[in-house]
């Protein structure tokens, strides 16, 4: 049985959580920026493809095992490093382009498969992910709670994920903002890239305390 608590427990942590600035808001913002809506719209689609997986082990116990060995935790942890750091690089070594070139080539730099491979990359590759979820879970959830209900906890989440994050596609790419990035895009880009080391590093200096 759903309990309305439990539920709007899970709704509101989860919009805070997502909603709060981290790898997934900078890579959404790029992608949306860089190359288009759509662009950003499947990118947030990857993001949610990786909660997904990340509610999905959580649930069996799998979350737990990982969360309690530091090996595999810190496995997650470097392998998130070093995605983030690759990417902020490419980013920040990002060069000046022509408006008009830019806009030509937009539609052809990023294919949806790409975008949602770097959504879902990016998602998985946070070991945070996995803690977030286990401490929302054993919150909400009893040994006796029946399995589609923990999938309706676990959808709420991952729902959460790409709504916001399609919004925040859509309304970054409005025409009036993009045309005022193109100007600046490879700057934009850039400091887009820093931030995404910024979190790389972050990341690194993080310890698992459970």
């Amino acid at each position: 049985m759903i309990v309305l608590t439990d539920w709007l427990t899970v709704f509101v942590v989860g919009c805070f959580a997502v909603m709060s600035p981290g790898p997934n808001f900078a890579i959404t913002l790029r992608n949306s920026l860089v190359h288009s809506r759509k662009v950003g719209v499947y990118t947030a689609m990857g993001l949610a493809m990786g909660n997904v997986v990340h509610v999905t082990y959580s649930l069996i116990g799998i979350g737990l095992i990982i969360s309690q060995s530091i090996l595999l935790f810190n496995v997650i942890k470097w392998l998130g490093v070093l995605y983030l750091l690759y990417i902020g690089i490419r980013s920040l070594m990002a060069k000046k382009t022509d408006t008009v070139e830019l806009a030509g080539r937009v539609s052809a730099e990023m294919k949806p498969i790409a975008a949602i491979r770097m959504g879902l990359l990016t998602g998985l590759l946070n070991p945070k992910a996995t803690l977030f979820f286990l401490a929302l879970f054993t919150q909400v959830i009893e040994p006796s709670t029946l399995l589609p209900v923990k999938g309706l906890y676990g959808l709420t989440v991952v729902g959460i994920e790409f709504v916001w994050f399609s919004l925040v596609a859509v309304f970054i790419s409005q025409d009036v903002i993009k045309q005022s990035f193109q100007a600046v895009a490879h700057w934009v880009e850039r400091v887009t890239g820093v931030v995404l080391i910024a979190l790389g590093i972050k990341v690194a200096l993080s310890e698992n305390t459970h």
